[in-house]
């Protein structure tokens, strides 16, 4: 676990919350992200998963199976990838975002479903509903940089220039690249 989400409050069962996750009555609701707290990491530079500043240069994500096939077609075609469709989940560090990754179930393996459903699903959240399974292979995915928009009701992301793409089935295979990262002995971003 990195460093920076070893501090994170705990919820009741001892894991740590995202620092985007909305809590209710004292529990972390964690198939959700909180508006407030999700505009605050944007406006700062703000990991995702730890709230701690992400220096300027390359910023993680955790993608799904579409956009995982996409970025893997593009990058074996030899083209860059460029996805301009807005998102709401923001970027965080390569540690946290290899970590979430793993332990969190919907991101870790395919068959994984949703427990709980979006609070008002629309067309860039309708995919997170209760019961709806991750499949196909996932991605944590490193981009050079990000742009983002807070509107009155959402906050919008979009991801820059591909510089390390690592899809998985099933996330445990990260496990080596987290412990590197953790170790100081990072490989970085891989050429692709």
């Amino acid at each position: 676990m990195p460093p920076s989400v070893r501090a994170r409050p705990r919820d009741p069962r001892g894991y740590p919350v995202p620092a985007i996750t909305p809590w209710e009555d004292g529990q972390p609701q964690f198939a959700l992200t909180d508006y407030q707290r999700q505009a605050d990491c944007a406006n700062g530079r703000l990991c995702s998963v730890c709230n701690r500043v992400m220096p300027r240069g390359p910023v993680w994500r955790v993608v799904g199976a579409g956009e995982s096939a996409a970025i893997a077609e593009a990058l074996a075609e030899g083209r860059p990838y460029r996805n301009l469709a807005p998102t709401p989940e923001g970027p965080g560090h390569r540690a946290c975002m290899l970590y979430a990754s793993m332990v969190c179930p919907y991101l870790a393996r395919p068959n994984a479903r949703r427990g709980v459903s979006a609070e008002q699903p629309d067309e860039l959240t309708a995919h997170a509903v209760r019961g709806a399974a991750r499949g196909g292979t996932g991605a944590v995915v490193g981009f050079a940089d990000y742009e983002y928009a807070v509107t009155s009701t959402q906050v919008l992301f979009r991801f820059l220039d591909v510089v390390e793409f690592l899809p998985h089935e099933n996330a445990e295979s990260h496990l080596p690249e987290l412990e590197a990262e953790l170790g100081g002995r990072s490989t970085g971003p891989r050429p692709q």
